[in-house]
């Protein structure tokens, strides 16, 4: 008796079943699972009772027209230089009477609010700030306008 001794196939294990059975016990694990944002040890924050702040701090508006202009808080600077507006910067980075100099900046408060127009050149705005780094002024800030998308 002669038995034919064909070619034999190698057995295949198709692994898509098995990787579909896998993805959806991840995914029962992942909705099943607790997320405990303490999980060992418990931990009580200290409190304080500290009452807010009563004291605004001073505001100096600087204004930069589009040809290069500059007004503080509404009176014209006639020296466009950076000495010349941080001169008229200087008297307003002085600590205020009964600061207690935790503002930064020499014990300061004073905000800076540089009001530039949408035209004025980038140069002008930099001056400014070069102006109230020499006078003191580190807090600066920009006012802008808001279009009437944004309010939707």
């Amino acid at each position: 008796m002669r038995l034919r001794s064909g070619s034999r196939d190698e057995p295949e294990i198709n692994l898509i079943p098995f990787i579909d059975v896998l993805l959806v016990i991840l995914i029962f694990l992942m909705l099943s699972t607790t997320y405990n944002r303490f999980t060992e040890m418990e931990v009580r924050l200290p409190t304080a009772d500290a009452e807010p702040s009563t004291t605004r701090p001073r505001e100096v508006i600087v204004a930069v027209a589009a040809d290069g202009r500059y007004a503080v808080n509404r009176q014209l600077v006639a020296d466009r230089s950076v000495e010349g507006l941080a001169a008229a910067l200087s008297g307003f980075a002085k600590p205020e009477a009964g600061g207690n100099g935790a503002g930064g900046g020499g014990g300061n408060n004073t905000i800076l609010i540089i009001s530039a127009d949408a035209a004025a050149p980038h140069q002008a705005v930099i001056t400014v700030m070069e102006a109230a780094r020499r006078a003191g002024l580190m807090q600066i800030t920009f006012a802008t306008q808001t279009t009437g998308k944004a309010a939707r």
